[in-house]
């Protein structure tokens, strides 16, 4: 029987976090197991990962994360946090508010550094009646707006950030994690989703004000569905801009992918063939929004076009 997070006594979970055995979530195809004595950083993990499957300790763990304060004389006057992997410290320490944020940037460090199983592109990714729309663009494009935008209203959420596609079949394998917002889209998505509820606001980061919400809780317990790539789409934000969907030549979409890869070099030929009948499957478009709910109806028309998931199996 599965055991969520929510389902522990949170005085466990924080004993957890502070001891050996360290706190083992599963986040689709992956288990982290996580230790951290910050309290702030504990808080949020209860709070974003409430939803979250947790592993027993007998569980095979992928990655051994955690964070915590730099043991040097410098932490001591001024606050630092260190994200380690296996006990190493792979980045330089940040300033002690971004806990969290550290801790999410660190995982998906992990995951497009090391899992080489999946060929992995820098892109969210939302799937509908069985077909996955994959959103690549780099940070500023406001992907992941609207990612946000669309989850909820009626699009599933696989990733805000990361599309792992299995060379065995072709497929997306769903990864949902907190939903990482930064700067002026925290208020966007505020009025836009009424009651939507963000951790802690973080301020000066590389990226920001960054700022979590938890994955919706039906896209956690679906992460075991795969998807069919359906349709690539490369947005960008442009204030004040009717929202524009153009088709994208393929070839063009393809170098696209292959800019938001994080490992394409590793598959070699393969990535190449993996990437073309992505490619082959989906229609390919260019998307210029200004206003998010203009996004969304133009994503329902989008949708709505094709329904069957099976056009797009090769």
């Amino acid at each position: 029987m599965t055991t969520l997070l929510s389902q522990l006594d949170p005085r466990d979970v924080r004993a957890a976090l502070r001891g050996p055995t360290g706190l083992r979530v599963r986040t689709g195809p992956i288990t982290s197991r996580i230790v951290t004595p910050l309290p702030e950083v504990g808080s949020a993990i209860q709070t974003l990962y409430a939803d979250y499957p947790v592993a027993d300790a007998d569980s095979f763990v992928d990655f051994h994360v955690g964070v915590r304060r730099p043991p040097n004389a410098r932490a001591f006057w001024r606050k630092q946090v260190v994200f380690e992997l296996e006990g190493q410290a792979p980045f330089n320490p940040l300033p002690g508010d971004q806990g969290f944020p550290l801790l999410e940037w660190g995982m998906n460090w992990c995951t497009y550094a090391h899992c080489h199983q999946y060929l992995i592109l820098h892109a969210a990714v939302l799937e509908q009646n069985g077909r996955a729309l994959i959103l690549p663009a780099p940070s500023g494009s406001g992907k992941s707006t609207l990612c946000a935008g669309l989850l909820f209203n009626g699009w599933r959420l696989l990733s805000d950030e990361l599309t792992l596609i299995d060379p065995r079949d072709g497929m997306v394998v769903p990864m949902p994690r907190p939903v990482s917002v930064k700067n002026a889209s925290i208020e966007v998505l505020s009025k836009f989703v009424p009651g939507l509820r963000f951790g802690s606001r973080v301020s000066e980061t590389v990226k920001g004000v960054v700022a979590h919400f938890k994955a919706p809780a039906d896209a956690v317990a679906r992460a075991g569905e795969k998807a069919i790539p359906a349709w690539i789409v490369m947005p960008k934000y442009v204030a004040g801009l009717p929202a524009t969907l153009r088709p994208q030549p393929k070839a063009r979409a393809f170098m696209g992918l292959i800019e938001n890869a994080f490992n394409y070099d590793v598959f070699g030929a393969d990535g190449f063939a993996l990437l073309g009948s992505v490619i082959d499957r989906s229609a390919c478009f260019t998307f210029e929004y200004g206003h998010l709910q203009e996004a969304i109806d133009r994503f329902a028309q989008l949708s709505q076009a094709t329904t069957n998931p099976r056009d797009n199996q090769p």
